[in-house]
């Protein structure tokens, strides 16, 4: 699996991450007008819309775990095989600390994960209160984001150092010698925004592959 995301096109691998996000608007907005419709064609005086036809609407995002886990599958899959997949490829004498960025990599996996199995049921859950005029329990929503709080800014920090971490493998295999941040500050960003960074990125990955080093322009 990690040789087919360090052997894929650039093109393969955009258009997998982008078109799955694209379905997912598609079905979306394919659901809204097809819930509005029986409204626009029976009168044309305005009225409220029916709550079970939001309800229908707000069904769509029971998908949003599914495409979530389509969407992570490709990204993650991508990052995962070139930090683990190039460290064969490091200089003599230079180690990278492949086990920190497991541990790290991992935690913000499982807890992104999490959130789009629990938000979805969330917003549910929320809606149906609203729906029957029901007090939520303030209290219980308040200590859940006491407790979410912390763990959602370890799971940026650990994003974040996922990124250094496979940056600077790219960096260091590429050069062949120990970089500093500033040499590879250009290779965060562009898998920062991915979509977009994939297509300088996945070439040069690609030449490391068949074993080919050109210079690099970051």
């Amino acid at each position: 699996m990690k040789n087919k995301f360090l052997k894929a096109k650039h093109w393969q691998l955009f258009l997998a991450l982008v078109g799955s996000a694209l379905i997912f608007q598609i079905i979306l907005i394919r659901i809204i007008f097809a819930n509005m419709a029986p409204i626009a064609t029976a009168s044309s005086t305005p009225k409220m819309p029916d709550p079970r036809m939001i309800a229908n609407i707000f069904s769509i995002f029971k998908l949003f775990p599914i495409i979530l886990i389509v969407m992570m599958s490709i990204l993650y899959g991508w990052q995962w095989s070139v930090a683990t997949g190039l460290q064969n490829k490091l200089p003599e004498g230079i180690t990278m600390k492949l086990k920190k960025f497991k541990i790290f990599f991992s935690f913000h996996v499982i807890y992104l994960l999490a959130l789009s199995i629990v938000l979805p049921v969330f917003v549910e859950h929320m809606f149906t209160i609203a729906l029957h005029n029901q007090v939520p329990n303030i209290p219980m929503i308040a200590l859940s984001f006491i407790f979410i709080i912390p763990l959602h800014l370890f799971a940026i920090f650990c994003i974040l150092y996922s990124m250094y971490f496979i940056a600077k493998t790219i960096k260091t295999v590429e050069l062949q010698k120990e970089v500093t941040f500033s040499d590879f500050v250009g290779e965060f960003f562009m898998i920062w925004f991915f979509p977009i960074g994939i297509w300088f990125l996945q070439p040069r990955i690609n030449r490391i592959v068949d074993n080919q080093n050109p210079p690099t322009i970051f």
